[in-house]
């Protein structure tokens, strides 16, 4: 059973992670700057997590289940029509470009260790099933679901690298939504 407090420092923890990674970037960050700019010491880190790579992937976890969340909220309430939907859906969906920051730089490093890579592509695969669900709650005749569900992966991961480029939050969502139109309505 995991305790009140026990639970609050992992939430610190993560919450320090977040900010370092994204103003250091995950390669440059060190345990003990997590651990200090969480309060805790390098135990309280370890009786949390393994290593920085576990850290990422609980964070990777929240966010992922933020995003399910957001969709989730977006489709329970039907639209007049399909475009409606796309465009609640892209409204809602994260953006935050310190998470981007973040999940780009995990990325180069699960590309240079293949342990690692093989576990965010298990955690990939659970989003992409996800939305497979997701897709087959909608009003749509979709002839290939699983193709259509990786499609809306690498939109959502195009438009995030635009945005971390431009910076222009608005424009993402846009270019989400002509993305997301393109693919599911034909």
């Amino acid at each position: 059973m995991v305790t009140r407090r026990r639970a609050e420092t992992r939430g610190r923890l993560l919450d320090a992670a977040l900010h370092v990674f994204a103003a250091k970037g995950w390669g440059q960050t060190r345990i003990e700057e997590i651990c200090d700019a969480a309060g805790y010491t390098r135990g309280a880190f370890y009786s949390n997590f393994d290593s920085l790579d576990e850290l990422f992937f609980a964070l990777y976890d929240e966010r992922a289940d933020l995003i399910a969340a957001q969709v989730t909220t977006a489709l329970a309430h039907p639209g007049p029509d399909l475009h409606t939907i796309i465009a609640r859906v892209a409204d809602t969906l994260l953006l935050d470009r310190d998470w981007l920051l973040i999940k780009t730089d995990f990325l180069l490093h699960a590309a240079r260790h293949p342990q690692v890579a093989g576990r965010l592509a298990e955690h990939r695969a659970a989003l992409r099933t996800a939305i497979e669900q997701r897709l087959a709650t909608l009003p749509l005749a979709v002839p290939d679901v699983p193709a259509a569900a990786r499609a809306v992966i690498a939109a959502y991961d195009g438009v995030t690298v635009q945005l971390l480029l431009d910076g222009d939050t608005d424009a993402a969502r846009a270019w989400l939504t002509q993305l997301l139109t393109a693919l599911l309505i034909r």
